[in-house]
Parts: structure tokens; sequence; C-alpha cells
């Protein structure tokens, strides 16, 4: 049997002041957010940075706990972490689109995010894709919130990576 189609990975981002990431996770499907989170925190640690882990309800609510850390936390980046297993109605296609179009947003909004957030036709696709020994999307979100926080340093941002204020949020 021949091997897949490989990807390539860009070297680990280092930091002279190690960043702080708060990983947001939804553990809806306990023991594959336990996974995906061991990959993110263990990328974290391995890139010299330090995290806070709290959980949410489910996958529509990481986009508004991520705005909520962003104005009122001192975080230099986010990392979303959850799985979305389809399921008989139209529900699955509402939690993945909103979910990724809310973290989008943030991004674009200047947030230094990796979405790890799972989108699977069924259980065993996302043990697979969970797994820190496996495809590890935890670590790979991680990585990608770090690539970013990295970005942002290099080209001098002074807002830790944040990008917006209260005010242009509609708040001030």
């Amino acid at each position: 049997m021949m091997a897949g189609p490989t990807h390539h990975a860009l070297a680990r981002p280092e930091f002279d002041d190690g960043p702080k990431i708060l990983i947001v996770v939804a553990p809806y499907y306990k023991d594959i957010a336990d996974g995906l989170v061991a990959g993110a925190m263990a990328e974290i640690e391995a890139a010299g940075g330090s995290y806070e882990v709290t959980e949410m309800p489910g996958a529509l609510e990481l986009p508004t706990a991520i705005g909520i850390a962003a104005r009122m936390g001192e975080y230099d980046g986010f990392v979303a972490l959850g799985c979305v297993i389809r399921g008989e109605t139209t529900h699955y296609d509402t939690v993945c689109n909103d979910s990724s179009r809310g973290l989008t947003l943030l991004g674009l909004q200047g947030l230094c995010i990796g979405n790890g957030i799972l989108t699977v036709e069924n259980y065993e696709q996302a043990a697979v894709r969970a797994d820190p020994d496996g495809q590890n999307k935890g670590g790979g979100a991680a990585a990608a919130a770090l690539h970013l926080v990295a970005l942002s340093r290099r080209l001098g941002r002074k807002d830790k990576g944040l990008g917006f204020t209260a005010d242009r949020l509609g708040e001030g």
C-alpha cells in the first residue's frame, strides 16, 4: 500500500519572551478534547510559551469566549479546540460553519487564533485527528496560533496581537 500525501510543516517559531496562550476547548467528546488539548499544550511548551485552559459547552461558544478573553485578558494568542461529528440533522452544518466563521472574523480583526475544531463524519475520524501521537490537530492549531503571534511580534505590534480595542467593538 502506498503512503498518502504528505504536507510541509513550518519550523516552530522562536520567541525571546514566550507567548501566553489561552486554550479554549469544548469537551463535548471528552476523550477527543483531551487529546487535542494535550497536543496543544505540548506544542506551546516546546515553543517556550505558557497557557491557560478554559472550557465552554460547545463549539458555537468558542469564538465568543475568545472575543471576551481578548477584550478582558492578557493573552498573546488563542487556540480553539473541539469536535463536531455529523449527525442526522443540519445542526452539524450550522455548528461547523458558524464556529469557523466566528473564529475567522476574530482573526481578521487581528487576533492570533489557531482553529482546532475538528469537523468529521464519525468518531473514528475524530480519534485519529485528535491523537497527539497521530495527526495531532491540537498541536497543529497551537502551532498556527504561535506562528501568528510570531508574525505579529515581528511586525512590531505593541498591543500583544489583539488588533482591536474596546471602542472598535462598540464598547468605548
